[in-house]
């Protein structure tokens, strides 16, 4: 709408924030041939504009263990790390050996179908060997996942290591200025642990590749913060864009081994601001695609038209009606005419066409605290006084309907499992949609807290509710539930409904207590600030 309106990069209107605008054809296209002893053949991520562009081996089955770019999702930009485990487990589309994952909590919080994921992370075959032989995971708690990993790589904290902002991965500009920071250690470790991006620069070494080893043989990269400084993706572009060179260089520019220094002493950030003239109708002002140019957003000027009409969706319509010579299997035409569409359309959720909508006509809703990033987050000391345990907000109708009260429990059911949970009212607008925060419910045994702490007995996870498949079709095959174009895992379209229950002494399910590696943390935290 806006862009039929004119008011995209307007004054008023949506504005880009850098590095972008970028038109879609510039960014790199998925790669997944592998070759031994050699490396990948391009990134592994990326952007597909056709079915030529799909990640597909000479069969046509899929290449990637979570089935990204291929005809069941074809725009998985963002890979399908809800499925990894799954598949793995199911041998679809084959079998792993090795698991190595960091700081994703796919035993708990991060996994639909946490019940069922923690029984694939724990199945034996006949011979009574693993389904998954072997799981390697770094994290820097002693998480829900720990406990199912073989071998455990444990990391620093935010305080203890160094961390990139980049321009090259989410960075902090703002429509008005290109802008990247810095996270550096502010105390020491007190324990055996490293950081795991230093970790992973050792271990490329040690396996020798290319991107990792001097033309000597020799570890390239001392740890992070030397990559961090030294790394060029191309001649003058490395992660930080800030006080390259000599130190008065921006955007592009030789390494500068004081570089960390500098963004410290400039309170851990560094800012470009857009220039006058520059800030707005940035597709096609030559004021900002010169500037972008100099900054090293791009390498040359790359004016480009919005697309109203999506040429790359039409292009997996046209061979779902049988046009070019790859063509997607049969189970899977009719949804890609249906959906990828190449103008704006809406279509019900997956799920919905499965279940009865009379029986579960309630919409529910989780997502993680701003605080919190993966689980980290709860651990902390003064964060758990905020969000210590988490309820199920329902709207006061649903409340008044179901004779509730603010503390009191109610019942959760999904066609996939049912949860029993404290509820708390709240003056929504939409009546028929509850949420609850994600993460903040624990494990007991996890995360070195008390078994009776209050994230282990009234904090929850509605992920329970969630099934990483839809319901059998009965023809054999496995429905993700994912968006059927960007893989995006269907968190959003659960649908539940809700009864009273007596107070239990604890959210359900309980599961049992794990065994923690790390001893249980203080009861009490006692610290004095100035004098």
């Amino acid at each position: 709408m806006q862009i039929i309106l004119g008011s995209v990069e307007a004054p008023g209107g949506f504005r880009f924030k850098p590095p972008y605008p970028k038109p879609a054809t510039i960014h790199p296209k998925p790669h997944c041939k592998t070759t031994p002893g050699a490396p990948l053949d391009g990134p592994h991520l990326g952007f597909v504009h056709g079915p030529e562009d799909l990640c597909l081996k000479e069969d046509g089955s899929p290449a990637r263990i979570d089935k990204a770019f291929t005809w069941e999702n074809p725009m998985s930009a963002h890979g399908l790390m809800h499925m990894v485990i799954s598949n793995a487990h199911a041998g679809d589309p084959y079998k792993i050996d090795t698991l190595f994952m960091y700081m994703a909590n796919m035993s708990w919080n991060s996994s639909m179908n946490t019940r069922g994921v923690i029984d694939m992370l724990t199945d034996q075959d006949e011979n009574g060997e693993y389904v998954i032989p072997r799981i390697i995971y770094s994290d820097a708690y002693s998480s829900e996942m720990v406990a199912y990993a073989d071998l455990i790589l444990p990391d620093a904290t935010y305080l203890e290591r160094h961390d990139c902002i980049s321009l090259l991965d989410r960075p902090i500009c703002e429509a008005d200025g290109l802008a990247d920071a810095i996270r550096w250690p502010v105390i020491e470790p007190d324990r055996d642990v490293r950081g795991f991006q230093s970790v992973l620069c050792e271990l490329g070494a040690k396996l020798d590749l290319p991107g990792f080893v001097n033309e000597d043989g020799t570890q390239k990269y001392a740890d992070y913060g030397d990559y961090i400084v030294s790394h060029e993706r191309k001649p003058g572009i490395g992660p930080l864009a800030g006080f390259r060179g000599d130190g008065s260089d921006s955007g592009r520019g030789a390494p500068n081994p004081k570089q960390l220094e500098r963004y410290i002493e400039n309170g851990g950030f560094f800012v470009e601001h857009v220039p006058e003239g520059a800030n707005y109708y940035k597709p096609w002002n030559s004021a900002y695609q010169d500037w972008a140019v100099k900054m090293g957003i791009i390498d040359s000027p790359q004016p480009y038209l919005f697309q109203l009409y999506v040429e790359p969706m039409r292009k997996f319509q046209r061979a779902a009606e049988g046009h070019g010579d790859r063509q997607p299997p049969e189970h899977l035409r009719d949804r890609i005419k249906e959906t990828l569409d190449p103008l704006p359309i809406w279509y019900a959720p997956a799920e919905d066409s499965h279940i009865d909508l009379t029986e579960y006509p309630i919409h529910a809703l989780t997502q993680r605290p701003m605080a919190m990033y993966h689980s980290w987050g709860t651990q902390n000391a003064w964060l758990r006084q905020i969000h210590g345990m988490n309820p199920l907000y329902l709207p006061s109708k649903l409340m008044q309907e179901n004779n509730l009260i603010d503390g009191e429990w109610a019942k959760v059911s999904s066609v996939h499992g049912s949860i029993t949970v404290p509820v708390m009212e709240m003056a929504a607008l939409n009546e028929n949609t509850v949420w609850t925060w994600n993460a903040i419910g624990k494990r007991k045994g996890a995360w070195a807290l008390d078994e009776q702490a209050p994230e282990a007995t009234k904090g929850f996870l509605l992920n329970h509710l969630i099934h990483e498949l839809l319901p059998p079709k009965g023809d054999g095959l496995r429905w993700a539930n994912s968006d059927p174009i960007t893989g995006q895992a269907a968190w959003f379209d659960l649908r539940v409904k809700i009864e009273k229950a007596p107070p239990p002494s604890e959210s359900q399910p309980a599961l049992p207590t794990l065994n923690s590696p790390v001893q249980q943390g203080p009861k009490n935290l006692e610290w004095k600030v100035g004098e």
